[in-house]
């Protein structure tokens, strides 16, 4: 038989097929493909979960995700493991959100280190080779002297990308995490151009009129960098002097005391550098360079007034990030900082042209330390005192310095007696004491005679704190800032060991802000609110 068209062929086929098959066939044949409906990758985790908590029983505990963990908790169903990520608009189930409930008490949660070295210390990732030395950035050879002396070797992240653009003579915005090494990132390059251009000596009349001042908020502070300046300055024969008040008018004229026409570098704090000024024992007339170090800090109300009267002494008017043209003085301002409030442009393009200035940050800035163990622990204000004592005395001898914070000089106070009753050996810190204790203070806990300090927020900002390795938060901290500048001094470059943080959440108002960390710990992204102004600073007596 010959084939026909189609139908022909039909007939033969489908007598040899079963009947129910081939009405099948044509069924299918006849009708369109049914839609492939696609359940998202988290909706499908997130039924599987509530499946799995159903098949459960009431006093059966589930089972801690595998693999490396992000976020700790207490409940291991809201532990987060590290390879797990949240989407930019996806809200996370937190731990923290039952804390304003009063049953929450004794819950915590860890944020655990995701990388062994701090970010300062990482190198770039698009080199396949380190980066370049302090040799190779082409800084002199008695700076790279100093260096050697201070055992500094490997420049830091901030560094890197600080030094090549300021030794260029250009002004500059300079934001870095804390511990990143931002001294040596703006005293390098500015002691180098201060050596690239040394200047004839005229006359010894006059006041002493440095090349370079550097700002910095408090007495502690200043010393710190000054013995930083002075070692990097020490090989090359320029001289250093610290300028800081709490004394007579004669003391700040000792102060100043040297060679004409007088130190090549000075580091001072506002209150003392404007009555210097004002009584003409300093002048600003050959100031090749000017830091504002901690520059959030200065822009507080306690030392706005003062800064704005050694500006106007400075001479900024040109504003230009460099000379021009032979000849024509300019003064270069570096802004350092690890947050930057909203005012401050305005406060400084009364003075300079702000909008020809560089604006140099890290990739780090603004967000939680990934070397550093966070630990958050909701307990009431009576509990406190316990968990702490606990704390104390469960580390041993070799565990480090800890770093004790409190929101006011009382608090500081009370919690030194109870200390001393439980024959725990300790020093206290607080902005009420004379600034010459101060001084003491801290110098003796850098030196490690003591290793616990309790202290107020005036121990939390630039403070070289490498030997620490433990911070607690007896009271947390008011904004998500000082949060982040309490926590950065542990994991500090030069420090041996990471360290670790923990904090004591008591209040609702706390707890406001732990679930903003915690939001940011599980996306990975930088904390809210760090770029608005911060206007709000503990009492200076605090």
């Amino acid at each position: 038989m010959a084939l026909g068209r189609g139908g022909t062929f039909s007939r033969v086929i489908l007598p040899l097929l079963p009947r129910r098959l081939a009405a099948t066939r044509a069924t299918e044949s006849a009708q369109p493909p049914e839609a492939v409906v696609r359940i998202p990758w988290a909706l499908r985790q997130r039924l599987q979960r509530g499946v799995q908590r159903r098949r459960r029983g009431p006093g059966e505990a589930a089972a801690t995700r595998p693999g490396k963990l992000l976020l700790r908790s207490r409940r291991p169903e809201l532990s987060q493991p590290i390879w797990q990520t949240v989407g930019r608009w996806e809200q996370p189930q937190l731990v923290s959100a039952g804390w304003k409930h009063r049953k929450s008490h004794g819950d915590y949660f860890q944020l655990e280190p995701s990388q062994e070295v701090a970010p300062a210390l990482k190198e770039p990732q698009d080199d396949t080779v380190q980066g370049p030395s302090f040799t190779e950035m082409g800084l002199q050879p008695a700076l790279l002297t100093g260096l050697e002396g201070l055992s500094i070797s490997r420049p830091t992240a901030v560094q890197r990308l600080a030094i090549p653009a300021l030794r260029r003579g250009r002004s500059a915005l300079c934001a870095a995490e804390t511990g990143s090494g931002k001294t040596l990132a703006y005293l390098l390059p500015l002691l180098d151009r201060l050596l690239a251009c040394p200047e004839k000596l005229v006359g010894a009349a006059g006041p002493p009129s440095p090349r370079g001042l550097v700002v910095l908020p408090s007495r502690e502070l200043a010393v710190q960098v000054s013995a930083v300046a002075a070692a990097l300055c020490r090989p090359a024969g320029l001289q250093v002097r610290g300028l800081m008040g709490g004394g007579a008018a004669g003391g700040l004229r000792r102060q100043l005391r040297a060679a004409p026409p007088g130190p090549a570098v000075l580091l001072g704090t506002p209150g003392a550098l404007r009555e210097a000024l004002r009584r003409r024992f300093l002048t600003l007339e050959r100031l090749l360079w000017m830091v504002l170090d901690e520059a959030d800090t200065l822009m507080d109300e306690t030392f706005l007034e003062p800064l704005e009267q050694i500006l106007a002494h400075a001479p900024l008017s040109a504003g230009a990030p460099g000379p021009t043209g032979p000849g024509e003085p300019r003064t270069q301002m570096v802004v350092v900082g690890a947050t930057f409030p909203a005012g401050l442009t305005e406060t400084l393009e009364k003075f300079s042209d702000v909008g020809r200035f560089v604006t140099l940050t890290t990739q780090s800035l603004h967000r939680l330390p990934p070397h550093v163990q966070q630990k958050f622990i909701r307990v009431k204000g009576k509990d406190k005192l316990p968990e702490l004592l606990q704390l104390l005395k469960e580390r041993s001898a070799s565990s480090g310095s800890v770093l004790i914070f409190c929101k006011s000089a009382s608090t500081v106070n009370w919690l030194g007696y109870i200390l001393d009753d439980h024959k725990i050996k300790h020093l206290r810190l607080q902005g009420q004491m004379s600034a010459d204790a101060r001084a003491g203070i801290f110098a003796s806990f850098q030196k490690g005679d003591v290793s616990v300090l309790v202290c107020t927020d005036l121990a939390a900002r630039g403070l070289d704190t490498s030997s620490v390795q433990l911070v607690v938060n007896y009271d947390f901290p008011d904004t998500i800032p000082y949060y982040l500048h309490r926590a950065g001094r542990v994991g500090r470059v030069g420090s041996k060991v990471p360290g670790a943080v923990v904090s004591f959440v008591t209040h609702r108002w706390d707890v406001d802000l732990v679930r903003k960390i915690e939001t940011a710990a599980r996306k990975r992204t930088g904390l809210p609110g760090m770029d608005s102004s911060i206007n709000k600073y503990p009492p200076k007596g605090g």
